[in-house]
């Protein structure tokens, strides 16, 4: 019986040990990746532009009213004070730390994906991609 347990526990680490080898995607699909990623930030940066647009004749005009300057001086009383910016400090060390993890992570979700998801959704999901790309275009352009 313990012979038994032992040569399914090696089976369970062996299992445990082979998915541990994570393929590395191919540079098409990271070249992809980051193509879509690039357009995504530039469509993000356009929706920026066209919102502080609409908003700056409204911002301008906060100054004026008694709540508008409060809220005001708060802002400007927080970014003085030490422990503000000492969370920003670290918020920032945190997010320059933590890059090199999340490209790994990316990687390694990538390859999974690739290795995995691709052969059975890949073409459903570019076709999903592209379909929702021609309505981004119309109303939210990366230009």
């Amino acid at each position: 019986m313990n012979a038994k347990y032992a040569l399914a526990l090696i089976l369970a680490l062996q299992v445990s040990m082979s998915m541990c080898d994570i393929a590395t995607p191919s540079p098409e699909l990271v070249q992809k990746y980051d193509e879509m990623k690039s357009v995504f930030y530039q469509r993000l940066l356009t929706a920026y532009g066209k919102l502080q647009a609409v908003a700056a004749p409204y911002v301008e005009t906060i100054g004026d009213s008694e709540r508008g300057q409060k809220a005001k001086d708060f802002i400007e009383d927080l970014q003085t004070k030490p422990e503000f910016q000492a969370f920003v400090k670290v918020a920032s060390g945190l997010g320059a730390e933590a890059a090199p993890l999340v490209d790994k992570v990316r990687s390694a979700v990538l390859g999974l994906y690739e290795q995995y998801f691709r052969p059975h959704v890949g073409d459903y999901l570019s076709n999903g991609i592209d379909h929702i790309k021609t309505h981004l275009n119309v109303y939210l352009p990366a230009q």
